[in-house]
């Protein structure tokens, strides 16, 4: 558990310190994908990178998310992970269609992300042809996700997604891979995958 905590703090350190010299200026929101068959996006999907968030600091291997339908306009969203002390923790929460590929994600009981309805806060932005894997942020890319339908991924894969991040208006710097117990191992920036 020490080498899990010394090789997330030293990933943290060196998102925050490729701040100074790489984060990039954001003029334009983050736009959704022009379609998005939600039946096909239903399902389980495991989180390879993610910015830092408050929420998912202790997360340190398996994250993952699983979608299903509740009604035409909202679904149920389980994320769970495991965390630094080797325990699996989870939340339940909605997911509100606003459009296309634009949702309000809502948890109870969380701070600003209690309410049913509100703006778009989970945007579709990359979505692979064949629905494997897919980019996700909000707006103003405070927050994003690299998802995944395979915990595993080759190293071409990986190029693609720095790549994809990148050209969104992401810092791939700034983004964290996150361990999966068949995949990557480390917690480490994006940009050195």
């Amino acid at each position: 558990m020490r080498k899990t905590i010394i090789g997330l703090a030293a990933a943290l350190l060196a998102a925050a310190s490729s701040t100074l010299v790489a984060a990039p200026a954001q003029a334009a929101p983050l736009n959704p994908v022009p379609q998005l068959d939600v039946s096909r996006y239903l399902g389980g999907w495991y989180q390879l990178a993610a910015n830092p968030a408050p929420f998912n600091l202790d997360c340190v291997r398996d994250t993952t998310a699983n979608y299903s339908l509740i009604d035409e306009q909202n679904i149920r969203v389980e994320n769970s992970c495991t965390t630094i002390t080797g325990e699996r923790r989870g939340i339940v929460g909605n997911a509100r269609v606003n459009d296309t590929a634009s949702l309000h994600v809502s948890f109870p009981g969380v701070p600003t992300q209690d309410s049913l309805d509100g703006p778009s806060n989970y945007i579709v932005a990359h979505l692979a042809d064949d629905y494997s894997w897919a980019l996700v942020g909000d707006p103003s890319r405070l927050s994003g996700f690299v998802l995944s339908r395979s915990p595993v991924v080759d190293a071409a894969g990986w190029q693609e997604i720095r790549a994809v991040v990148e050209s969104e208006g992401y810092n791939s710097c700034l983004m964290l891979t996150s361990p999966t117990t068949e995949g990557l191992q480390e917690i480490k920036p994006l940009c050195t995958v």
